[in-house]
């Protein structure tokens, strides 16, 4: 299929953003292309020839990669863990760089992020490819694939900004997959995107070194960490990944200043032990502060663990109890639709601040980054 021009590719958008605002997304569903027919690509014939950063050349045309913690040692004409970066010649490339396979606008508690801006929306994207291999992915029909096998668009850094701002979208969402392993498209995006007055938040596993961390930092406004257990061994077991990179991460956030805000899934029988909770808030406590916020959010059987069955709501219930008593101020329970754990409290006066409901805002008190009740002033970023 043909390139087709903006105008065209606006007219194809399934909805605008103040529409999609107020909808209602399926949990665990699967994510919707946001314009089918906008930018296609041929599979497998037309993947990006950027050159990658954080590589080091080694002997006989081979590199290393020095993006996330695997430092994977590519051979000429092999690609790394991530399948979506390629040696070629002793020059590593990006595939997948203004190469996105999904596109959407979705309320930015969809990611979540309940501490930023509340009631707006993220225009949201996504390459294939992923460097961790979870056996509980949502998104797994793109993020363990190669880019090869999704259908792209082409869209790179300026157009993608331009339709933020079309869209009335105040913020650039990198979701889906894994953002870390197409950080070169979203370096791009998110420096130009602010020079545009689009802010950038990443949503991502944290499976990432220091170095392209930090310089990435310098042009995103808040980060969601999913800190998928708090143990080595299920890191290794479930996710092919290792822990303690993400709580390195997690460190550097603070460290920067960056808001953030941290998932637990909470899996059957796998990472829902109370003391290993109990453990983890106490780390974030110590490390993070009281004031992140941590939410803990319901499993669906999924991609490899179609054998487990759903979270029992009592079972996040226990957690977010754990994490209050642990003394976090900020917790919250995802997935379960209409439940107060979905709500704001005000960690002085204890009223609701921001009242709602899967996806959608009732109520919002937080007034000027303050409780409208009490005054306390409530950690976020709210304009």
């Amino acid at each position: 299929m043909s390139r087709i021009d903006r105008l065209e590719f606006l007219r194809y958008g399934a909805l605008g953003a103040s529409s999609l605002a107020l909808s209602s997304f399926p949990f665990g569903g699967k994510i919707l292309n946001f314009c089918p027919r906008a930018y296609a690509l041929e599979l497998a014939s037309d993947l990006s020839t950027e050159e990658a950063r954080y590589y080091k050349k080694l002997k006989d045309w081979v590199v290393e990669c020095e993006l996330c913690p695997r430092s994977c040692k590519v051979a000429d004409r092999e690609r790394g863990y991530c399948g979506v970066r390629e040696n070629r010649e002793g020059k590593y490339f990006t595939l997948v760089y203004s190469r996105p396979c999904s596109l959407n606008v979705d309320p930015i508690e969809k990611k979540p992020l309940f501490h930023f801006l509340p009631g707006t929306t993220a225009f949201s994207m996504a390459t294939a490819g992923c460097n961790v291999n979870c056996k509980f992915c949502q998104n797994w029909d793109i993020s363990q694939v190669r880019p090869e096998q999704t259908r792209n668009y082409y869209l790179p850094p300026e157009e993608l900004v331009d339709l933020a701002v079309r869209y009335k979208a105040p913020t650039i969402a990198y979701t889906y997959s894994e953002p870390i392993i197409f950080y070169e498209y979203m370096y791009d995006t998110a420096k130009l995107g602010h020079t545009k007055g689009i802010r950038s938040v990443m949503i991502s596993g944290g499976y990432i070194k220091e170095k392209p961390l930090v310089d990435l930092l310098k042009h995103l406004d808040a980060v969601k960490i999913d800190l998928k257990a708090f143990t080595e061994k299920y890191y290794k077991e479930v996710c092919h990944g290792e822990l303690k990179p993400i709580l390195d991460c997690l460190v550097t956030l603070k460290r920067e200043g960056i808001w953030t805000e941290i998932v637990y899934l909470v899996v059957p029988t796998l990472n829902d032990r109370k003391d290993e909770i109990e453990a983890m808030c106490a780390w974030i406590l110590d490390n993070l502060g009281p004031d992140v916020p941590v939410h803990f959010t319901r499993f669906h059987p999924m991609y490899l663990l179609k054998n487990l069955p759903s979270t029992p709501v009592k079972t996040l219930e226990m957690a977010r109890r754990t994490a209050l008593k642990e003394g976090l101020n900020f917790v919250y329970i995802g997935n379960v639709p209409g439940h107060e754990g979905e709500n704001t409290y005000c960690p002085k006066c204890g009223k609701v601040l921001i009242k709602r409901t899967g996806f959608s805002i009732l109520s919002n008190d937080v007034v000027s980054g303050k409780c409208k009740h009490c005054g306390k002033m409530i950690p976020g970023v709210w304009s």
